[in-house]
């Protein structure tokens, strides 16, 4: 053979994907594996495993489809691989290429892996930019470079002055502010119903996946039945289209709300997307879902805030974090501005508390591979921060237990977001709360053993005495905050007995949890 080998990865299932542009089906070969250190290296939910798997699985046939020759090595195969390395190896000695090619990796640890491949096969490596994203991590570089502050605001409307994205013919923008994140606060009516959800029937490819994963799996934290995600590209974009129809024009005002339905799926997915992890994996184009939310705000489908809303995710959030990981990576998986130790609950992998908006959150996370971002910030995030739960911890179940969690995108919205373990680098203050922004979002509390408005004492909502109680402990490193001074101020007002009393209510409920106080 003369040609190219083509690494493509697991989460770089798009045509357009740098690797693969100037491939010549006659002389280069695709290298597709799914290898084992791949699946464990977290315990991955289920629904993970198997769609990543089953997606590989119908890009590797839509490639063949167009001519191109593709080495694939399935977890299955009688001769299994277990690392990328391995996997390119078998393929270098099978086929004997000149080159090998490759799109970089999207996670530190495999990125670092890579490094040390030029060489090692007897062959030149030509590793190329991963441009699947709308900001580069050079000119992100450069957008951080100098800036006292790197807070997603000012990235934010940067990135739209470059894309253009909702900005008037003088360039300013739409509507005369940037975001609308005011008007994307609002609780849902309980007369309000929740969309119908966009499901896709598993194939034959997919059925064989899930027989696979059953098999191999079955151990790890998630239920596999009920699979329903798309897999190729084509049903990716059938999944936008149903959310634009929908449930974009309700997205803005409701977004940040939560609910127990009747019937457990009728709260999952409520106004949101759920196409993260398309996203993630190349099966649908960050740029192309802007413009489409755009078109249908432009045509009058949608209102401002709801277009702005989605595009802030995905223009914004999506694009800063990226860039934050890669600026601060590796040793911003380390970081632990608080020192918290103590360990994450059990109950994190089984559902299995009185609380209910954790139960809930957990249970919908174990059966769907999905919570939305309110969820795991507020409700799981919130909770390990306020008890002080090890932030490499927390960070480890995040990535394992969501379908669309990887590395670059779940690391900092941890670290940063839910833990602000990172001091400050992302957030300007800890997204602390007590139960009342629970009560006030959904209806959680309302069949909760626990009552949201006692403030102590065996019945109390838990999350009203541990915010205190997180306020207390960490003074010295928040005390100063200018974002916090109302709270403080309002603790220096209570009475020393309602202070012994935040203190013994959150002592003996970290004793119910086996963590020491």
């Amino acid at each position: 053979m003369s040609g190219a080998l083509r690494l493509v990865l697991g989460d770089q299932l798009t045509l357009n994907l740098s690797a693969l542009r100037d491939i010549d089906p006659a002389q280069d070969w695709v290298l597709m594996a799914e290898v084992a250190a791949e699946t464990r290296y977290v315990p991955h939910h289920p629904k993970k495993i198997a769609f990543f798997l089953s997606a590989m699985r119908h890009f590797a046939e839509d490639l063949r489809a167009r001519g191109i020759r593709v080495f694939y090595i399935a977890l299955d195969d009688p001769n299994p691989c277990e690392t990328l390395a391995d996997a390119v190896a078998r393929a270098q000695a099978a086929l004997q290429p000149d080159r090998l090619i490759l799109t970089a990796p999207g996670e530190w640890r495999l990125w670092e892996e890579v490094q040390s491949w030029q060489g090692r096969f007897g062959l030149p490596v030509d590793m190329r930019p991963d441009d699947q994203f709308l900001c580069s991590r050079t000119e992100f570089a450069a957008w951080a470079e100098g800036r006292k502050g790197l807070r997603m605001e000012y990235f934010y409307r940067d990135m739209r002055r470059r894309t253009g994205i909702l900005l008037t013919a003088d360039g300013k923008p739409e509507g005369a502010a940037w975001n609308f994140d005011a008007e994307n606060r609002g609780a849902l009516p309980a007369e309000v119903p929740a969309p119908p959800l966009f499901r896709v029937a598993p194939d034959a490819i997919t059925h064989a996946v899930l027989a696979l994963v059953e098999a191999r799996f079955a151990n790890h934290f998630g239920d596999l039945a009920g699979f329903d995600y798309a897999v190729t590209a084509t049903d990716a974009d059938a999944a936008f289209q149903h959310f634009c129809r929908h449930a974009l024009p309700n997205f803005g005002t409701y977004q940040d709300a939560m609910r127990q339905d009747r019937t457990p799926e009728g709260g999952d997915v409520l106004f949101h997307a759920r196409i993260a992890l398309y996203l993630n994996i190349g099966l649908l184009d960050p740029k192309a879902v802007c413009d489409r939310a755009e078109a249908e705000y432009r045509a009058g489908r949608v209102p401002l805030n709801a277009a702005e809303g989605f595009i802030r995710q995905i223009l914004g959030w999506r694009e800063y974090v990226r860039g934050l990981y890669w600026r601060h990576m590796p040793a911003y998986a380390e970081v632990n501005f608080f020192g918290a130790e103590r360990p994450l609950p059990g109950f994190y992998w089984s559902a299995a508390t009185e609380m209910n908006c954790l139960r809930q959150v957990i249970d919908q996370t174990k059966r769907t591979a999905y919570a939305h971002h309110i969820q795991r910030l507020m409700i799981t995030g919130n909770f390990a921060l306020l008890i002080g739960a090890r932030p490499a911890e927390v960070a480890e179940w995040y990535l394992a237990v969501y379908a669309d969690a990887v590395e670059w995108v779940e690391l900092p919205n941890v670290i940063g977001m839910a833990l602000f373990a990172d001091g400050g680098v992302m957030a300007s203050k800890p997204y602390a709360a007590s139960g009342a922004y629970i009560d006030k979002m959904s209806n959680y509390c309302e069949r909760c053993r626990f009552d949201v408005a006692k403030k102590n004492g065996p019945k109390a909502c838990p999350f009203n005495y541990l915010y205190w109680n997180f306020l207390i402990e960490h003074r010295d490193k928040l005390g100063r905050n200018p974002r916090l001074a109302m709270p403080y101020r309002t603790l220096d007002k209570l009475t020393d007995e309602r202070r012994a009393a935040i203190l013994d209510d959150s002592r003996c409920f970290f004793k119910t949890l086996e963590i020491q106080p």
